[in-house]
């Protein structure tokens, strides 16, 4: 690849614009409006987990690659990933005839790690964060000849995810502001130049983890620096170091950074599946998240468009993560009671129930931490409530019932008092 330049201009994002396309999805960009009531304004997505490997990553992975000298091309590329990047540089380096490599963290998400080797990547595992296995990549560009793509600090990298705010102005004429997921600022830079150049009154907002907020540390310092970073539901965001030319991109141009915890994070997955009826993953979640966790309150009443960058979640941390929230949002309670264990004892507990409004998700008899008395037993039931108010609700019918509840979590047995 011709060595990249200092910077990245709004040409360079135009012309990366016209090399990638139709090697890429346009994807949906539409105003919601349950998100835009829940936020105070006037929401817009800008749907990029509906790109065939899942994330905007793909845009500059494909620009990268576009940009390969033949010679290059025939020996391959390497990059390190949490698994976007890696995803997005496999599907492509099949399409173009490119052999890939990638290492990921040995913490990266198992449904990322095989669905790169089902493109026909090289997948290695090797380091607790992306810093780590960059380290592990750069000994195989020296041992084997590969070039290395950094996933979001190369100029093409950052040229090709600065085409996703091309799509959106050209859809959401000169909207107020333009929230951004921040890794390892790549995506913002990019977006960054792109708007300052098509739009220059729109606010760039980025947000990252509070677990893993290398931006914020950049600013602190004036230069980027790694630090400690601890495991997020937002794995994507990850980044312990943010990229120099992406930080030195951004920091001119975005108004400001917001971070926000693993609880605004886990409810805005939640809110996007009940609202947008689309899987979105941690990072992708994060602009929603700073609404949630009433970081953005200046936006109110304003045209806001939310970057929701990935949708690559696995399975099991979405299920968990489904669970969680809906217990924070007091829509599942736990309900601990003391019930005879003769016939008829927990039909009347969930005749109860089933009067309150209230189902039953999950329900345990506990015999053996129980008191001794054999004619009663402990209950532990998950009920599906309306919402907090309909769970005080449910707990006053059972106990006008003739219910004897219990505090959360209780258990008796030897020892206990």
């Amino acid at each position: 690849m011709t060595a990249p330049s200092a910077s990245v201009t709004a040409a360079d994002i135009r012309a990366a614009r016209a090399r990638i396309e139709g090697g890429i999805v346009r994807t949906p960009c539409a105003m919601n409006p349950s998100l835009s009531a829940l936020c105070g304004c006037e929401i817009w997505t800008k749907n990029e987990f509906e790109q065939r490997t899942g994330s905007f990553k793909e845009r500059g992975a494909r620009n990268a690659l576009l940009g390969l000298e033949p010679s290059m091309r025939a020996k391959g590329v390497i990059a390190a990933s949490a698994g976007n990047h890696a995803l997005a540089l496999a599907f492509h380096g099949r399409e173009l005839g490119v052999p890939v490599t990638v290492v990921m963290p040995t913490t990266a998400p198992l449904v990322k790690q095989g669905r790169c080797r089902g493109y026909g990547a090289r997948v290695l595992l090797s380091g607790r964060d992306i810093a780590e296995a960059r380290d592990h990549a750069m000994r195989l560009v020296e041992a084997e000849g590969l070039t290395y793509i950094n996933g979001f600090n190369d100029a093409a990298i950052i040229a090709g995810a600065g085409t996703v705010a091309i799509e959106v102005l050209e859809e959401v004429p000169a909207p107020d502001a333009i929230v951004v997921p921040v890794g390892g600022g790549g995506l913002i830079a990019g977006v960054a130049v792109a708007a300052r150049d098509l739009s220059p009154a729109t606010e760039i907002i980025g947000v990252e983890p509070e677990r893993c907020a290398s931006f914020v540390a950049a600013g602190r310092e004036g230069r980027p620096i790694r630090i400690a970073s601890s495991p997020t539901l937002a794995d994507g965001l990850a980044v312990p170091e943010v990229g120099g030319r992406a930080f030195e991109l951004a920091r001119r141009l975005v108004s400001r950074i917001e971070t926000v915890d693993e609880e605004a994070i886990s409810l805005a997955i939640l809110r996007l599946v009940e609202n947008l009826r689309g899987v979105v993953e941690g990072a992708g979640a994060a602009p929603l998240a700073a609404f949630l966790a009433g970081k953005l309150g200046h936006l109110k009443g304003k045209r806001v468009v939310l970057l929701l960058c990935g949708g690559n979640i696995d399975p099991l941390v979405l299920s968990r993560v489904i669970g969680h929230s809906l217990a924070t949002d007091g829509r599942l309670i736990e309900i601990n009671a003391r019930i005879s264990d003769r016939p008829g004892g927990l039909a009347t507990l969930t005749r109860c129930i089933a009067e309150a409004g209230a189902s039953v998700q999950d329900i345990q008899h506990d015999r053996v931490f129980g008191d001794p008395d054999v004619s009663r037993v402990l209950v532990r039931c998950i009920l599906e409530v309306r919402g907090r108010e309909h769970a005080d609700e449910v707990r006053a019918a059972l106990v006008a019932g003739g219910i004897e509840l219990l505090p959360p979590g209780f258990r008796a047995g030897p020892g206990a008092p």
